[in-house]
């Protein structure tokens, strides 16, 4: 396939349409949806957070709050190098307040630094108060073709 071919101008909700990677399955169960995209800047993506998240506390277990940050780092990667062809060196969350079910999980990440091999990204995630419920860092490492 060619990388042309991988490519599609997707837009799931909102009206917001940048041109990615084909989603992968779980960005798509997670009902993302794209709320803004600053060319070279961020790219912020709200997840719902449903009752199939939860930790026995009742909130969003802290492994699917990464996974929302992982889905939209991500994008942002693909975005910022040109290729699909990145993989996730490592990931760092930390957690700051709890999110319920009925709420929206904002997660906007930016870039912080890009060279030829690695992209380090930073982010954060914001409930529908607007509250910071964590924070995340992350590098990815752009695979030669």
């Amino acid at each position: 396939m060619k990388e042309s071919e991988e490519k599609e101008l997707y837009e799931p909700y909102g009206g917001i349409s940048v041109e990615l990677p084909a989603p992968p399955p779980c960005f798509v169960n997670m009902k993302a949806r794209l709320v803004e995209y600053k060319p070279g800047v961020s790219l912020t993506v709200a997840f719902p957070v449903f009752e199939i998240y939860l930790n026995p506390g009742g909130s969003m277990q802290g492994g699917i709050i990464t996974a929302a940050f992982d889905n939209v780092f991500g994008p942002l990667c693909a975005i910022a190098s040109g290729t699909p062809k990145s993989a996730m060196v490592d990931i760092n969350t930390s957690y700051h307040r709890p999110v319920f079910p009925g709420d929206e999980l904002a997660v906007m990440a930016r870039v912080k630094s890009k060279g030829k091999r690695i992209i380090h990204m930073e982010g954060e995630a914001y409930n529908r108060d607007k509250k910071l419920v964590a924070s995340a860092s992350c590098d990815y490492m752009i695979l030669n073709s």
